[in-house]
């Protein structure tokens, strides 16, 4: 059965989205053996469909998901439902452990577990994410149109946020809420858009009929709303990786923490890549499968080298002998 988890294997891809999903595709391609092993808690769950993909916009992620794990089967590859708790080194190889015990072995590892969203603890917020609370308006900008728009004032990225919503609708408000107050040069530019500010906490979002409403300020005002865009702290979902010394560190940007990794996916661990938003934290779909396609194929040339040399040593002795 291809759910099997074996003993050892090439390369084990641990998270099952589409980073994963494609970097496996590319290693069972390449005649490797993969495992891919997955805790089935994909990020964009809440979601109703995948927006932005070519050939693909507007496919629900579980129908994604099922035709990927399909396509690494049908080269031979394992997808193994479980959660990593744990990897360590175990000679040359790396030694995987799953929370319930199982074990197995690889040669290489391709980390694509994802990231997690980190809300702020405001009342119905979390209740509407990855529905009308959003956070990308590439993902959900169009589905969102001429809608009332508010932008809340979490992290560094919210100003820009509010400014990129601005494309997609006329009726945009920021609330400032507990973050920095904007610039003078930012407030110049928010009302040169036409973007409403609103001074003081939020309180809670306001909910009726299975949708947002609007938002209440700690003032008791309710501004009618729509649509929330809630920018995140995003944080690499890797624990697993810290007795091989790889931790999350702060992003660039300061949106959250990540796994970094060279452009073709390598972390500074030998042996161990990162694709999808473990490592990118603003990768859409088609970006995290890409990734893991690049990471995939460098894998495999980075095993071909070292089957390489074994095969070198091995002719000498034979030579010699």
């Amino acid at each position: 059965m291809t759910d099997q988890l074996n003993s050892n294997y090439d390369v084990v891809v641990v998270g099952g989205g589409p980073a994963g999903l494609n970097g496996a595709l590319m290693l069972a391609r390449a005649r490797r053996t993969v495992a891919v092993i997955d805790a089935g808690a994909p990020r964009n769950a809440p979601a109703d469909r995948v927006h932005g993909l070519f050939a693909r916009e507007g496919v629900p992620p579980g129908e994604l998901l099922s035709r990927g794990r399909d396509e690494v089967r049908s080269f031979g590859g394992h997808i193994v439902p479980g959660e990593v708790t744990e990897i360590t080194r175990d000679g040359d190889d790396f030694l995987i452990t799953l929370a319930d015990s199982r074990t197995t072995r690889a040669r290489r590892l391709l980390v694509t577990s994802g990231l997690v969203d980190e809300l702020p603890d405001i009342p119905g917020l979390r209740a509407r994410w990855g529905h009308d609370v959003i956070h990308c308006p590439y993902c959900h900008g169009w589905e969102s149109r001429d809608r009332p728009i508010g932008v809340l004032g979490l992290g560094p990225m919210a100003i820009h946020l509010a400014l990129l919503f601005r494309q997609w609708s006329d009726d945009i408000t920021y609330f400032a809420h507990a973050n920095t107050p904007p610039t003078p040069e930012e407030s110049e530019q928010l009302a040169a858009r036409g973007i409403r500010i609103v001074d003081g906490e939020i309180a809670s979002v306001e909910i009726a009929d299975d949708r947002i409403t609007g938002v209440r300020l700690t003032t008791g005002t309710v501004v009618p709303r729509e649509i929330l865009v809630a920018p995140t702290r995003m944080v690499a979902r890797a624990p697993f990786l810290t007795p091989l010394g790889l931790t999350p560190t702060p992003h660039p940007m300061g949106a959250g923490e990540h796994i970094p990794t060279d452009p073709t996916g390598r972390t500074t661990i030998p042996g161990v890549w990162a694709a999808g938003n473990v490592t990118d934290l603003s990768a859409q779909v088609g970006n995290s499968a890409a990734a893991g396609a690049m990471a995939g194929a460098h894998i495999n040339a980075d095993l071909v080298t070292e089957d390489t040399r074994h095969a070198v040593e091995a002719h000498r002795v034979h030579v010699r002998v």
